[in-house]
């Protein structure tokens, strides 16, 4: 206002405006006041004045100095003078006043910010007469600016650490702002970002899906969060989580706000540590694979069933289609496929019989002693010669292959094989695992080897001494079964015997040694043929068995268990006499009795401390006695007893055609009580029948 101006005097106008400044001096929120040039205040009103608390009046006509605090007043008396001496005005300068809190004087003061401009007041000459404060309480602003600001500066802090790139799109989704953070790690020029923005760099393959994804939120209005790969400024792919969500003004969108957080350490660790829980499982199922086919081997006791195994473990442990296991002849200089029952595919190269020279997955193992691989057909033309492989590759679906060596003491018995119909590379684990599997297969075949040997050598000592024929007599039918226990192993510890002595009396025997293969056989053939050479001396059945006692106790080892049924009989009387030592009663059937068992003295084992005690019987005419062992009635799952009276049952049921008929008889009763059970003894049955006399 410019004080040096007259105002003409018109009536009624000079009260509006002395009404007018009044108003503005008394009830304006914005503080006023007017300083002459020696600093003083002529002019204030209450909003001023309310800065120290005080009327208005009592600042006329006094310095800011006079009547404010020294802080404040040096602030304004600087204004002024600035003022003053300059002749210019002096906008937005800030007064920090310190205010009582709510006018209670006893309460901390309050610090109140003041936004003060300052101009010169000048008369008609242009003479400066003063200076005109407009003063302006900002503190609420202020405090509001300082939030946002204090936001501003921890949500920078918080993208700086966390590593986020922000990135800015108008409402439709095209690039709006620069993303200095974005093209410093995709190298990307300002023009390049803001002509194909972010989705320039993403990689070719998650482009599409992520564009797509893009543009239905985007039409969509609703946040758009996934994650892509990103290529950085040095060509590597880079992956990134990304969240963009909609800014909205009232209802509508204004532009985009996006955050990308480079996750790239995060996934790779996440697939590593997937690769090696994949690798682990895989080692843990070799593992267990390698344990159950030790297992399983160890239950094999033939070649055969060792390359059962062996094909397939290894087929389900690898995956392989076909598999084979050859062994070599004696002199060395031939293979031979060995096929367990039922497979077709086994051969090597479509020959089951080939030499230890010829070029073939097999014969290359056993030469070099390693194992040979080869992932695909042209490897093998590589490694065997297309001449001598093309004619195969032509008739076989086999497209990878792997041949073992069995080595056993250090030299090839053999050679293990894998083939399979599609290229396959057989990784660093893997063929651990399979030469780890070709050890144990060499082992097991070894074992089975020297077993069948054994077996064979038993089994022709064992058929050496079991009667080729049982000897009938006109007034008697004989007729027997020997069952062993074990799959393709035909030698055990069971035997019997019918023979006639010198007095034309016919003697029975049928006799158990523990044990199965060579030892149980040799033994069984020593206590056959010293019962036969006793019988001879002298035939009762206690002083047979008396014998065998001082024999066994002389001979045999302490451990060996073995027990002895003998009975002499007449031919022409059906009687006879029977002395048992710890074999399981005969069982004696008649068409007109009930099946029953001896209850002669059981007696003990050969070479038990024992008083040989013997038992006089009588078979008459249409009866049958039957002389058994142990595995006929005890198994794992039944004990002697309840196999005893399972036998004298099944007995009951047996037909008078199945009684009168001993070689149907026998096989009745082995066939009834085995059933439901698994056999894991021999079983040996001898019957004798008297036919009825003819009317």
């Amino acid at each position: 206002m410019d004080t040096s101006v007259p105002h003409p005097r018109v009536s009624g106008l000079e009260a509006s405006d002395s009404a007018l400044f009044a108003t503005l001096i008394k009830e304006a929120p914005i503080g006023f006041a007017f300083f002459d040039t020696e600093l003083k205040c002529q002019r204030v009103n209450e909003t001023l004045a309310g800065i120290r608390g005080v009327p208005a009046r009592d600042l006329i006509g006094r310095r800011p100095s006079e009547g404010l605090p020294a802080e404040l007043a040096t602030a304004m008396e600087a204004a002024l003078r600035k003022v003053l001496e300059e002749d210019q005005s002096v906008l937005d300068a800030d007064l920090i006043v310190e205010m009582p809190t709510g006018g209670d004087k006893d309460l901390p003061p309050e610090t109140r910010h003041w936004s003060s401009s300052w101009f010169p007041s000048h008369s008609a000459e242009g003479k400066i007469l003063g200076v005109a404060l407009i003063a302006v309480d900002v503190t609420d602003r202020r405090r509001a600016e300082d939030v946002i600001r204090r936001k501003e500066e921890r949500y920078r802090s918080l993208v700086e650490a966390s590593s986020q790139v922000v990135w800015v799109t108008d409402p439709r989704g095209q690039v709006s702002e620069d993303a200095p953070e974005w093209r410093a790690i995709t190298g990307q020029t300002f023009d390049d970002y803001a002509a194909g923005g972010w989705p320039a760099v993403i990689h070719p393959e998650d482009r599409p899906r992520i564009e797509a994804a893009w543009r239905e939120c985007v039409d969509a209005e609703r946040t758009f969060e996934t994650d892509y790969r990103v290529r950085t400024k040095t060509g590597a792919y880079r992956h990134f989580d990304v969240r963009a969500v909609p800014i909205r003004r009232g209802e509508v969108v204004v532009e985009w706000v996006g955050a990308n957080t480079d996750v790239t350490g995060q996934r790779e660790a996440e697939e590593m540590r997937g690769r090696l829980t994949e690798q682990l499982s895989a080692a843990a199922l070799r593992t267990a694979r390698l344990q159950q086919a030790t297992s399983m081997l160890a239950e094999a006791l033939t070649v055969s069933q060792v390359v059962q195994v062996i094909t397939e473990v290894g087929r389900s442990a690898i995956g392989a289609d076909r598999s084979a296991v050859a062994l070599l002849d004696d002199d060395k200089l031939r293979l031979q496929i060995i096929t367990p029952s039922g497979a077709s595919d086994l051969a090597d190269f479509g020959r089951e019989l080939f030499q230890v020279s010829d070029p073939s997955v097999m014969s290359v193992a056993v030469r070099e002693s390693r194992p040979f691989l080869a992932e695909s057909p042209d490897e093998l033309r590589l490694q065997l010669g297309r001449a001598e492989i093309d004619p195969f590759l032509q008739h076989t679906e086999e497209r990878a292959w792997v041949g073992l060596p069995l080595l056993a003491a250090g030299a090839p018995i053999g050679a293990l094989r894998f083939a399979f119909t599609r290229p396959r590379a057989i990784t660093e684990e893997e063929r651990v695992f399979l030469e780890a599997l070709a050890g144990q297969c060499a082992l097991a075949v070894e074992r089975a080897l020297l077993f069948e040997r054994e077996h064979k050598t038993a089994e022709a000592l064992q058929r050496s001494l079991l009667p080729d024929v049982l000897l009938q007599l006109p007034t008697m039918q004989l007729a027997a079964r020997y069952h062993p226990a074990t799959r393709h192993v035909q030698v055990g510890g069971d035997w019997y015997d019918a023979f006639r002595l010198p007095d034309d009396r016919l003697a029975i025997a049928v006799g158990d040694v523990m044990g199965k293969g060579v030892r149980a056989a040799a033994g069984m053939g020593r206590v056959r043929n010293a019962l036969r050479a006793l019988a001879l001396n002298d035939p009762r059945p206690a002083a047979v068995l008396s014998g065998l006692d001082r024999l066994f106790s002389a001979t045999e080892d302490v451990e060996q268990f073995t027990t002895v049924a003998y009975a002499v009989i007449d031919p022409e009387t059906g009687a006879g006499v029977l002395s048992n030592a710890g074999h399981p009663p005969p069982l004696l059937l008649g068409p007109d009795t009930p099946a029953r068992l001896s209850t002669a003295e059981p007696g003990t084992p050969l070479g038990w401390p024992s008083h040989r005690q013997q038992a006089s019987f009588s078979i008459s005419p249409g009866n049958t006695v039957v002389f058994y062992s142990d595995g006929l009635v005890e198994n794992r799952r039944r004990g002697v007893d309840a196999g005893l009276d399972e036998l004298v049952g099944a007995a009951a049921d047996a037909t008078p055609e199945v009684v009168g008929d001993p070689e149907i008889l026998v096989d009745f009763l082995i066939d009834r009580m085995l059933a439901g059970y698994e056999q894991d003894d021999d079983v040996t049955v001898l019957a004798l029948h008297v036919p009825p006399k003819s009317t």
